[in-house]
């Protein structure tokens, strides 16, 4: 896979920040202390959770669709084995209305509006942050505003220690299911403004292991139960990605390109002792994003960000079974390969009316154009292309402990298509409103409420797939509220270093949600507003630092409830579904993660836990209950420092009790596995 071919891409790819860096000239630099602004008035307003430092740095986990599993709210679809699609949903309102953002850019995909978080390592993360609505400042892109919620993944920023100019770490994981992973990154400080970094990742494994499979008749009696090997899991891929990063007067700059290849195979279902179907995927995904920031005045503030990106996927099909493992077709084949592109920019302009009055407007067009190869296929494809212009007026206030942040969104949208002239054309606007209240001087505890309507266009593959998709579609209509508090606990003259707890109770309510609903032909589907979910729930979250003698700890504990319940109705009647709680909607869930640093060595435990749910059938009915899960895992990590050399080693063990379980009904993850990494630091 990885022939001639690419080693120009890796090449322009490894010196981009060189090439651009010889566009930069040093006489015009002055140097400044670097100021990092925390945002402390607009901290309590929403909802907020983050991993970052040594907490996110010690997890047991490898890529951020783990690593997001810890944030109360969460479910993250998991397709099993290394090279399944891994997806996040928060507070169970579709992953369609989940903004994720890399270094401040949003992640798009106009085919399917499916980002796969499998595909982001946690090795370059310095932050893993989620928002509930929206992110607690006016200072942002308008895409920004119109997401439900939003995940923030921050890449490291060189930092360089005394008189270094050169970082450079090099590290290996192997794991017990035949997996190899070596990885680098290389920082270089270019000059006192101006620095750049380097990192590359390849992950080679067959993906094979061991699961049971067990599954019980009406009756109750036994079925199937057997041990068997997952197959089809195997993954190779390549990830390359290079930084500049820049400091002017007043401001910063920072360029990026990225760069991932894989060849993968996607395990399909199993049901039936059928243990070899799936489908094989091959992905090319690459991208560059630039952003500006500058202080022009005391008062006036700007920003503006840029980004293409290209992505090609071809999938070959060979699983006939649905997601419930029942064969839908006999002998059904697909070879498809798609091409998206994507331009991108935005400008932000906030300007400060008082000291506790600002005001900003946010401006963002995008455009997207998706083409397809279908072999076999005599059927037209509509070659889609959108022209998205979104405007934000957003204005924050702040008097003595009241915080209030309104904003309204304008989005516009346009399309043209090759065979389909009702290509829909839309145009929306979605208010939202936060307020936040510290009502004692003396105590760091904060109120806040929030109320916000957003809505999603449909996919290119809702509007547009072969046989599926309806030009007729509407957006998905959400509203919703949530009231939550935040409590900061005194922490002097004892042994916590930090105590906090967060809490909130959320209602949301979706409407004209878009559903695949059958026709007269069982083997053709067609996607329509016929869906309506409300949901409601309650999330809190425990923070704990503490320390006893030299043993430095710290603790991040969640609990959800959550109900989701579907009412849709089609042609103005109750489905058998009606009240029923939407698939993958577990009511009770929660983790655990605790991280102990004593001098050279740290320990982190993690423990994840899903409560009941249903499958992707319709009815809450017995057959169709998925068990609850969960999961122990254990990390042990050992410093050692050779002359000027730092070296780390780690061995960790994954699923602990080796409980077989799934995710996704008929999709088996892994049992016990042990992982060893070491990493020498430069």
């Amino acid at each position: 896979m990885y022939n001639r071919k690419k080693l120009p891409l890796f090449i322009f790819i490894l010196f981009a920040p060189l090439l651009l860096h010889s566009q930069v000239s040093n006489d015009s630099l002055q140097v400044l202390k670097e100021v990092i602004l925390k945002g402390k008035p607009y901290q309590e307003v929403i909802p907020v959770q983050s991993l970052s430092g040594k907490l996110l740095e010690n997890l047991a986990s490898h890529n951020v669709a783990d690593a997001l599993r810890y944030f109360a709210g969460t479910q993250i679809k998991d397709y099993g084995g290394l090279g399944g699609l891994k997806t996040v949903d928060v507070r169970n309102m579709g992953t369609h209305h989940v903004g994720v953002f890399y270094d401040g850019v949003q992640l798009g995909n106009a085919q399917n509006g499916v980002t796969d978080l499998g595909k982001y390592s946690l090795d370059d993360m310095e932050s893993l942050t989620m928002y509930n609505g929206q992110k607690s400042e006016i200072f942002q892109s308008a895409k920004d505003f119109a997401a439900a919620s939003t995940i923030y993944l921050r890449t490291k920023r060189p930092v360089f220690e005394r008189n270094k100019k050169t970082n450079l770490l090099v590290r290996y994981k192997t794991m017990s299911i035949n997996y190899n992973d070596p990885s680098f990154r290389w920082e270089q400080k270019l000059s006192d403004k101006v620095s750049m970094s380097v990192s590359s990742e390849y992950i080679r494994s067959n993906g094979e292991y061991k699961f049971r499979y067990k599954r019980n008749n009406l009756d109750g009696t036994v079925a199937y139960d057997t041990t068997a090997t997952r197959h089809n899991s195997d993954i190779a891929a390549l990830r390359i990605e290079s930084g500049l990063y820049g400091k002017i007067n007043n401001g910063s700059w920072d360029a990026k390109v990225y760069y991932y290849d894989s060849d993968r195979g996607a395990p399909g279902a199993i049901v039936e002792n059928k243990f070899s179907d799936g489908f094989r995927q091959y992905d090319k995904n690459f991208f560059s994003q630039g952003t500006f920031i500058k202080d022009f005045t005391e008062k006036y503030k700007f920003q503006a960000k840029a980004k293409y990106a290209y992505d090609y996927t071809h999938y070959v099909a060979r699983d006939t079974t649905n997601i419930l493992g029942e064969i839908v077709t006999e002998g059904a084949q697909s070879d498809d390969s798609y091409y998206q592109q994507e331009y991108y920019f935005s400008a932000v302009n906030m300007y400060s009316i008082l000291p506790t009055w600002d005001i900003s407007l946010s401006t963002d067009f995008q455009y997207n154009r998706l083409n397809a190869t279908r072999r076999g296929i005599q059927t037209l494809f509509s070659y889609p292309q959108r022209y998205t212009a979104l405007f934000a007026l957003a204005s924050s206030y702040r008097l003595d402990g009241f915080k209030v942040l309104g904003s309204v969104v304008g989005t516009h949208v346009q399309e043209e298509v090759r065979y389909n002239a009702k290509a829909p054309n839309k145009t929306e606007f979605t208010p939202a409103l936060f307020l936040g209240y510290t009502p004692f001087k003396d105590y760091d505890f904060n109120l806040r409420a929030f109320a916000k309507r957003i809505f999603r266009m449909p996919t290119f593959n809702d509007l547009y797939y072969t046989m599926v998709g309806s030009s007729t579609l509407r957006p998905e209509y959400m509203n919703q509220y949530d009231v939550g508090f935040t409590y900061n606990l005194p922490v002097n003259k004892s042994f916590f270093d930090k105590l906090s707890f967060q809490a909130d109770a959320y209602y949301t309510n979706t409407k004209d949600k878009i559903v695949a609903a059958p026709t007269g032909n069982l083997f053709r589907w067609m996607m329509t507003n016929i869906g309506q979910v409300k949901g409601k729930g309650i999330e809190s979250v425990l923070n704990m630092g503490m320390h006893i003698g030299k043993v430095s700890l710290e603790a991040n504990l969640t609990y959800t409830y959550s109900e989701s319940r579907d009412y849709t109705k089609f042609a103005g009647l109750e489905l058998s579904s009606y009240g029923d709680q939407i698939p993958y909607t577990p009511w009770s869930s929660g983790s655990g993660i605790l991280n102990a640093d004593y001098k050279t060595w740290n320990f982190n435990y993690s423990f994840i836990y899903v409560g009941k749910r249903y499958n992707g059938n319709v009815n809450n009915i017995k057959v169709n209950e998925v068990q609850p899960w969960y999961t122990h895992d254990l990390a042990v990590q050992k410093s050692f420092a050779f002359q000027q050399y730092k070296m780390k080693g780690a061995v960790e063990l994954n699923n602990v009790l080796n409980q077989h379980y799934e995710v996704i009904y008929n999709y088996p993850m892994p049992g016990r596995t042990l992982k060893f990494i070491i990493s020498i630091e430069l």
